[in-house]
């Protein structure tokens, strides 16, 4: 393999803790039985894929999730179920990515949504008091790409705006399928699994 010159990571369970039982907790409170089907890590289906792609608004997302949640839901409590799973952003993450700035040429790319960005970037903001899309030379979000992983064509917009070179760019992902996604678009990648953390990766 070639030299490694440039890093992509994914938000959510490499670089922001998640506790996505959370949320499917919270929204089978509500009524929303099927939520284990309708949205996984790596995957998402119906409404939550259209999103994710920034294909419908926050308006269309909580409306259509309101009309599976019990009578009386309101809007509040379905956006507060959705972002519950969103945790922390460890102080040692944080360090360890403004260390390797001086190495590689740092990216982000997440799919994610509107309202879970509000959040996040909110939560990092308190902590830190500066905007987390400063870790990196550019942050791709989905929603906002029209694009999301694992799909090729979403490696590959990301590849072609951010103009590095895929054989020397590494992904890191916590989702097999979106590394799997990544290494067909020509990126190396890593799958980073469950209670391992970026530290350990040896960058």
């Amino acid at each position: 393999m070639a030299p490694v010159k440039s890093i992509i990571f994914d938000l959510g369970g490499v670089l922001l803790n998640l506790d996505v039982a959370k949320t499917s907790k919270a929204f089978k409170d509500l009524g929303i039985t099927q939520i284990d089907e309708l949205f996984r890590i790596g995957f998402a289906a119906s409404f939550f894929k259209d999103y994710e792609k920034g294909t419908i608004s926050d308006e269309e997302f909580v409306q259509s999730a309101l009309e599976l949640t019990h009578p009386g839901t309101t809007k509040e409590q379905v956006i507060d179920a959705w972002n519950v799973m969103l945790l922390d952003f460890p102080a040692e993450r944080v360090t360890f990515l403004k260390e390797l700035k001086s190495k590689y040429r740092l990216f982000l790319f997440s799919n994610t949504n509107h309202i879970h960005l509000l959040s996040f970037h909110k939560t990092y903001r308190e902590v830190y008091g500066s905007e987390m899309d400063e870790l990196f030379e550019k942050a791709y979000y989905s929603h906002l790409i029209k694009l999301r992983k694992p799909d090729v064509p979403a490696f590959e917009y990301v590849i072609k705006d951010s103009g590095v070179n895929a054989a020397e760019t590494l992904f890191i992902d916590d989702a097999l399928v979106n590394v799997e996604g990544a290494r067909l678009a020509g990126l190396q990648a890593i799958h980073l699994t469950d209670g391992k953390t970026i530290l350990e990766l040896g960058l």
